[in-house]
């Protein structure tokens, strides 16, 4: 089908919830290209929001895939699954938790990680710890649960009244934070970067400070790495870098590299109140997703990849500050290896993105003020030239 063709239908059929997007339609990939309808080209400079972490149809990836849906698909969970046991052992031999849960998305592993920081605690025998506390600006899915814990208005108003039992204080306010715990507080949860209000890190000291404040009071500390992890950083996960473990953490996005896979990590004290029972999937964790968090990982480490993230992320913030202190039309640089976010002086991202779409690189952009950048982790220092290049010419 031609590009007329796809939009009319989805103009026909498709509930309008994205509105008028970006007029092209992929047909296929290959590394950090996507080939539209009418075969040209774009280099992919957002890697489907962080998710294709190997770039697209990486020649191991789909030969993993191709074998598995040869075999089997879907068993369900009324059975042992080797690839969702194998899959949980490579997450717990290269992390922080003892235990996994496979879900089907990151909104679905967030939910789960709320549900056991709420089953802990009754089980213990505190049920008045049932409350959250998250940061203002996070994201962190979106059901009815996850938009409550979501700091953000605009996903918040049309579904009120919210589920309650949710506060949020500024990212790196450690007072606001001391003041909003009480004897009600079951968890704090917090991205460490947050990327979709536009890339903005917390501080070491906040995120250390929130760890012995959880530590303390009992708290269970959920770390949201769904975008972060993986790789994204420089480091397999985000936590790494602030020198903390988190009692629960999230995954998704790159761990299926496309395939979708949510998974929701915890250290045992806090897992095992989880009992046959409490807690459920369908889909989540069957042979072919977690086929392909398998593959993930093994391409990962055949290819150093997440040293690769950490590199050529370092390249790439240089070249960008560089460009800041040429042009002067970039106000600030953000963010850690191949999860960067550039705030422009003027408020023009969107029409920055669409020049570099109409050069082929495809981008984000956050508000009217900042780009996103979240590449596949293969990208090469040649494809950051390039990038550059053509940044250059749009900014001016």
């Amino acid at each position: 089908m031609n590009l007329h063709e796809i939009m009319n239908l989805d103009e026909t059929y498709y509930m309008n919830t994205f509105g008028k997007r970006t007029p092209v339609a992929f047909t296929k990939g290959s590394g950090m290209y996507l080939y539209d309808t009418e075969g040209e080209a774009y280099c992919d400079f957002m890697a489907g929001i962080a998710v294709t972490a190997l770039g697209h149809s990486h020649p191991d990836f789909v030969s993993a895939l191709k074998k598995q849906i040869e075999s089997v698909i879907h068993t369900s969970s009324l059975y042992y699954v080797e690839n969702q046991a194998k899959l949980a052992q490579k997450i717990v031999e290269n992390s922080a938790a003892d235990r996994v849960f496979f879900a089907n998305s990151g909104a679905e592993a967030n939910e789960g990680a709320m549900k056991l920081a709420k089953i802990y605690h009754y089980k213990k025998g505190n049920p008045q710890k049932n409350e959250m506390i998250t940061l203002t600006h996070s994201f962190h899915g979106r059901t009815l649960a996850t938009v409550a814990a979501t700091g953000q208005e605009k996903y918040q108003k049309p579904y009120r009244p919210l589920t309650p039992g949710f506060s949020h204080v500024p990212i790196n306010d450690i007072e606001a934070l001391r003041a909003a715990v009480n004897e009600h507080t079951a968890a704090i949860m917090l991205e460490l970067i947050q990327g979709e209000s536009g890339v903005h890190p917390a501080d070491v000291d906040f995120v250390k400070e929130v760890r012995a404040l959880c530590s303390k009071n009992d708290v269970l500390m959920i770390v949201d790495e769904i975008q972060t992890g993986m790789g994204r950083t420089g480091k397999l996960f985000a936590y790494e870098h602030y020198g903390i473990e988190p009692d629960i953490f999230t995954l998704a996005k790159a761990l299926g590299n496309g395939v979708p896979i949510g998974a929701l990590c915890a250290k045992q004290f806090a897992a095992s109140a989880f009992s046959p029972g409490d807690h459920g999937t369908t889909f989540g964790g069957n042979p072919l997703a977690t086929c392909a968090g398998l593959a993930v990982f093994d391409i990962f480490q055949k290819e150093k990849l997440v040293e690769n993230a950490a590199l050529i992320g370092s390249y790439f913030k240089e070249k960008l500050l560089g460009l800041q202190n040429e042009t002067g039309r970039i106000k600030e640089v953000r963010g850690l290896g191949l999860m960067l976010g550039v705030e422009l002086a003027e408020p023009k991202a969107k029409e920055v993105q669409k020049k570099l779409f109409d050069k082929h690189y495809l981008i984000g952009a956050v508000g009217d003020s900042i780009l996103r950048l979240l590449p596949p982790l293969i990208v090469t220092e040649n494809d950051i030239d390039l990038f550059i290049t053509a940044l250059k010419e749009c900014l001016a």
